[in-house]
């Protein structure tokens, strides 16, 4: 995945996970069109449309196109863009009683406008849309959600006159209508469509320009009697047969200067191109002198599925492709139209290209290839493509599509049946919600309708569906555990054959889509739309069938023809052991993968499975083909090389400079859309699932190697030591990274609460961490987004689009955005970004930000025993998750370990943060202070304080940090009412003034309380004075009646024994008393005060039993201005 591309694709599905009809429902009743229908039953057709601007960075178009599928007298349209979600994107059309015609639809842009062109077997339509571009007057288009050009559908009067016609022979007896018909729009904007007439001939009707009057023109192209005698074309059946030989089976239109030619290939084998300015046939060609075999057989028989495309470019002008469906020889044959001096025209062969016998659905011709899309004999899907100028070989390359999901689900004891199958059924690669959703209906016996359920109620009503289901089949009251198992597997086996049924017809292909600005390639099926991923080396080497994988000769992997042969020995042996592999062994692997054992353990395990089973002699056939790779250790490391997405480049999340704010806004919105993210990321589900069996085959194949020995290594024992001590762990580590890649894939975010949301994010804003990996306002309209999408979303797709590209404004401004190298960087750049040996912390970032608690640890459980990258901040979102399940302790000793990591990990260091206020201080200070303010924003106090004690032993050299630091183990130890403790840690703290500080918080807070008791008792050794002043202060502060701080400073030096100071206090305390209050309490206390004074100094020596009167300012109250 190292940017080394191959000439395979990969499909990827995009499926739908909504189970809310998106379709708006709109009917076309005509007037004049009775109940009988032509007769003919056409089969499901679909087509697409991709705008002309929809390869450019800064259009409104970018990334954006239409697709639709027809069936009976019903056509959807949907309107989807890679870079914004639309809104009202979604139609339903029905024209009762008038099936659409094959190729019956055909979309047009102009300048202002997008035109639809509807033929059906009696009637002809035209839809005006308003271009995208006039719907929004500025290029500057911000919004994250943009409306479809079918939003105002509703309001155009459909059965308009202009609008739409039904055919003349409509309301006639003729039982049968048009065959097929091509259509296009005119350089005066009239709505042209060639219908080929049942009994021959092409009739052409044709609209008025749709905002001019006019009236509806219809006209038939006939041959003249001479050009039939030099074609040697005669209008008789064919063997007896009533069609006629000039009936068209396909037809297309192309306009040309100021002409339209129109082409159609008839059951005679024969093109015809009509000019439509002159009304004349210019060029009948007969197909058959294409073939090099049996044109004599295929003369007498009518060719009906014959197909023709055409595909115009101004360095190659018109060609044609015409495909010729003859039974066990079928072929293309794509041809370039030419025109001599005097404007006659012929055909010249270029190429002709021969299929491999499949029936072909339908195929499209490119500026140099051909793409085809054919149905085989076990109804599965099957696409290729072949440069038709550049292959000498005729080899077709390959496409390698979504396999159908398995037949069977294996169980093993010691899984739970029920939980087994949901996880298959409700996996975001698996199942569309439409599927699921008419299953149940069935099982529901059709009673009730589903169309509103989310993913997550969908996925509860089958299992209560199921349960029932399972409880109507019990039939006895006892049951053994066994039986019960096999109860179970038996319900849901049958559900699950169901849903399997419903996804075949859903994913029924009808026709293929190639973007000419972009090169995507699209397959549309009758339920949703997969696209084409170019695939990279090594996957298309593991994937490729025998077919191609023994005509392969060279690797791009490799530079040297040497290593590409050993390289191809090598996977063609990992393809062989892959196919001995049973499926007990294979969930062997992914068990112990998923509890954390040893790889290496487990595949020793399974080679001595393969080796004690019937496959022993396929093993051995294996080690006889090891030995004719010559350099062994070399191509596993190559291998292994191509695997390692590694890197050694930092993470420059910051947006680029120097671009324009046309170019930055486009950027902004680039593959933005739910539809992009979906697939993208089943991208890398897809990639990662076949990696990891790439890893899990070529550990078995290592595990050979070592049974071997070293005889089989060219260097002897030292390669053998390498293989041990280097391959297979690395190979063991890939293993395990891709194991965690498809997990992430796979898992489903969760929804969080709104008020747990907000207080959860409250609480992480302490952290001050970039916003860049919170949520965003705009939910995804996928329901729900896996975790991987939620990334993608809200972090790593600004990050990835802003790598791309990096350079000046001039490369966004010049650049097309063509598919296959831009989603292979994309995904390439996305995994290096999930990769967990990668400096970059961005995933479980994003994960912590957005509050996937469950999801966060299980990411942290699956790379714990192999990952040595990111330890310390793996440690730090571990004690996030404890913290928010109420697992204090356990959080606090996460926080203790990742402290170690604070200056060698980026998160770390960014968690901790450095401005020039803390410059000077340790990283790990900072990041504890970080971890104190988390924990008090929680409100955690005990977890407060043991951090802050850990965090003084970092700070013996800071004396500022330490006394922060006591000062917070104070203040919480007095708010927790551990008196005792704050003392002490009022007694450590090395700054004076917050010493002052904490100590006057003590006596104030002690007070308050009543706990006079504790603070007496406490020894204030070199604080004595200071106890005494803010005592005080305090007394000399506040209300006589309602304090009693005199009393607390009596009892303070009572207890000191200084009986002298005590009675001065209560002197004192008298004093106020007689001046202040003026009342018998007063005064009956004002004697108690003096009766103290005199008992201390009774217990004076007589010398110094003497007390100086305080100054009136002493004594009088600050709240008392006057007496009384």
């Amino acid at each position: 995945m190292a940017g080394v591309l191959e000439r395979s694709f990969i499909e990827i599905c995009g499926f739908e996970r909504e189970t809310v009809s998106r379709f708006r429902e709109i009917t076309i009743n005509l007037a004049g069109v009775g109940g009988h229908s032509s007769g003919v039953k056409h089969a499901d057709s679909a087509g697409g449309f991709s705008y002309e601007d929809s390869g450019k960075l800064l259009s409104v178009t970018s990334n954006r196109y239409i697709h639709w599928s027809t069936s009976g007298d019903t056509v959807q349209f949907v309107e989807q863009s890679l870079d914004t979600n639309l809104l009202n994107n979604a139609i339903r059309l029905c024209i009762p009683h008038c099936p659409l015609l094959p190729g019956g639809v055909h979309i047009q842009e102009t300048l202002n406008n997008i035109l639809i062109l509807i033929a059906t077997s009696q009637s002809v339509h035209r839809l005006v849309l308003p271009h995208p571009t006039h719907m929004y007057h500025s290029d500057l288009v911000t919004e994250l959600q943009m409306q479809s050009i079918f939003t105002d559908i509703g309001k155009l009067n459909l059965k308009e006159p202009a609008h739409c016609y039904v055919l003349p022979f409509a309301q006639g007896s003729q039982p049968t209508g048009p065959s097929t018909t091509a259509a296009w729009i005119s350089p005066q904007g009239e709505a042209l469509f060639a219908l080929g007439l049942p009994l021959g001939g092409i009739m052409i009707i044709t609209l008025p320009p749709h905002d001019q009057e006019g009236t509806v023109s219809v006209m038939e192209l006939k041959q003249s009697s001479v050009i039939q005698r030099i074609a040697g074309w005669m209008p008789t059946a064919i063997r007896g047969d009533q069609s006629p030989s000039d009936l068209a089976i396909s037809l297309v239109a192309h306009q040309l200067e100021d002409d339209t030619f129109v082409l159609a290939l008839c059951q005679d084998h024969k093109l015809r191109m009509w000019s439509f300015k002159h009304q004349m046939c210019l060029l009948v060609t007969d197909m058959l002198e294409y073939m090099p075999v049996g044109r004599g057989e295929m003369k007498n028989s009518p060719g009906q599925a014959h197909k023709l495309r055409l595909c115009f470019t101004s360095a190659t002008g018109l060609c044609l492709a015409v495909y010729l469906a003859v039974p066990k020889r079928s072929q293309f044959c794509v041809l370039q139209l030419v025109a001599n001096e005097n404007s006659q025209y012929s055909l010249d062969h270029i190429s002709t290209l021969f299929s491999t016998q499949e029936t072909l659905v339908d195929f499209v011709l490119t500026a140099t290839d051909v793409w085809g899309l054919w149905l085989d004999d076990d109804n599965q899907t099957v696409v290729k493509y072949i440069s038709f100028e550049h292959n000498m070989a005729g080899m077709w390359n390959q496409v390698f599509v979504q396999p159908s999901p398995p037949e069977e689900v294996h169980t093993s004891e010691d899984q739970d049946p029920r939980e087994t199958y949901l996880d298959i059924l409700f996996s975001p690669v698996r199942f569309s919600a439409a599927a699921i959703v008419k299953a149940l209906q069935i099982y529901k016996r059709g009673t009730e309708r589903h169309f509103d359920l989310s993913w997550e109620e969908l996925k509860k009503e089958v299992a209560v569906t199921l349960e029932n289901e399972l409880q109507a089949s019990v039939t006895e009251y006892e049951f053994s555990q066994e039986d019960y198992r096999l109860l179970q597997v038996d319900v849901w086996s049958k559900f699950y054959a169901c849903c399997l049924q419903y996804q075949e017809v859903l994913s029924n292909p009808l026709a293929l889509h190639v973007s000419p600005a972009t090169a995507m390639v699209c397959i549309l099926k009758k339920a949703f739309v997969s696209f084409l991923f170019p695939c990279f080396a090594v996957d298309h080497l593991y994937l490729s069938s025998d077919e191609y994988f023994l005509s392969e000769e060279e690797t791009p992997i490799a530079e040297d023809s040497d290593m590409s042969r050993d390289i191809l020995l090598l996977v063609q042996c990992l393809r062989q052991l892959n196919a001995y592999l049973m499926e007990d062994m294979a969930y062997e692997m992914e068990k112990a993968l998923e509890h954390l054992l040893s790889p290496e353990r487990t595949s020793e395990k399974i080679f001595e499975a393969l080796l004690a089973s019937d496959t022993a002699t396929g093993i051995q056939d294996i080690a006889n083909k090891l030995l004719d790779v010559r350099n062994p250790i070399g191509a596993m490391n190559l291998l292994l090389r191509e695997l390692d997405l590694e890197t050694d480049a930092e993470t420059d999340s910051r947006p680029t400079t120097g671009q324009s704010l046309r170019v930055r806004i486009s950027l902004s919105q680039l593959y933005g859309s739910s539809m992009a993210s979906s697939l993208i990321c089943q991208g890398v589900c897809q990639t990662s699932m076949t990696r990891m069996l790439l890893c899990r085959d070529l550990l078995i194949l290592q595990q050979l190697y070592l049974h071997l020995g070293d005889t089989i290594f060219p260097a002897g024992g030292s390669q053998l030591l390498q293989l041990q001590q280097e391959l297979i762990p690395r190979c063991s580590h890939l293993l395990c990274t891709y194991h965690l890649l498809k997990q992430m894939s796979l898992t489903l975010s969760s929804s969080v609460p709104l008020d747990i949301l907000n207080t959860d994010l409250q609480h992480l804003s302490v952290l001050e961490l970039s916003d860049s990996t919170g949520p965003v306002t705009i939910r995804s309209v996928l329901s729900p987004q896996t975790v991987l999408e939620l990334f993608y979303q809200n972090v790593a797709r600004k990050v990835i689009v802003s790598q791309i590209f990096s350079q000046q404004d001039t490369m966004a401004n010049e650049s097309v955005l063509h598919w296959p190298q831009m989603i292979s960087s994309v995904l390439t750049l996305l995994c290096q970004f999930l990769w967990p040996s990668n400096p970059s912390f961005l995933f479980p970032e994003c994960l912590m930000g957005n509050c996937q608690y469950a999801q966060l640890q299980e990411y942290v459980r699956l790379i714990e025993p192999w990952c040595q990258v990111n330890v310390g901040s793996c440690r730090f979102v571990l004690g996030q998750c404890y913290l928010a399940n109420g697992e204090g302790q356990k959080a606090l000793q996460c926080f203790q370990e990742a402290a170690a990591e604070v200056e060698k990990e980026e998160f770390l260091m960014k968690l901790a943060g450095s401005d020039d206020e803390t410059a000077t201080t340790a990283p790990r200070l900072l990041y504890y202070n970080k971890v104190l303010r988390l924990l008090e924003d929680i409100g955690l106090p005990e977890l407060v304080i043991h951090s802050a004690t850990l965090a003084i032993s970092e700070a013996v050299n800071d004396e500022r940090s330490q006394a922060a630091l006591w000062t917070r183990i104070f203040k919480h130890h007095l708010d927790l009412g551990h008196n005792t403790q704050a003392y002490e840690a009022l007694t450590q703290n090395p700054d004076p003034s917050r010493q002052l500080d904490c100590l006057r918080q003590l006596v104030v807070v002690l007070c308050e309380r009543a706990q006079l008791r504790d603070l007496i008792q406490f020894s204030f050794v070199n604080l004595h004075d200071e106890v005494v002043g803010i005592i005080e202060s305090r007394a000399r502060a506040v209300d006589l009646m309602t304090h009693n701080y005199y009393e607390l400073l009596y009892a303070f030096h009572i207890n000191r024994h200084n009986y002298r100071k005590a009675g001065t206090v209560m002197f004192e305390y008298g004093m106020r008393l007689g001046r202040e209050v003026r009342t018998l309490l007063g005064l009956q206390k004002q004697v108690n005060c003096y009766l103290a004074a005199l008992s201390c100094l009774r217990l004076v020596r007589p010398d110094y039993a003497w007390i100086v009167q305080p100054s009136s300012g002493a004594v009088s109250s600050k709240k008392k201005k006057t007496d009384g």
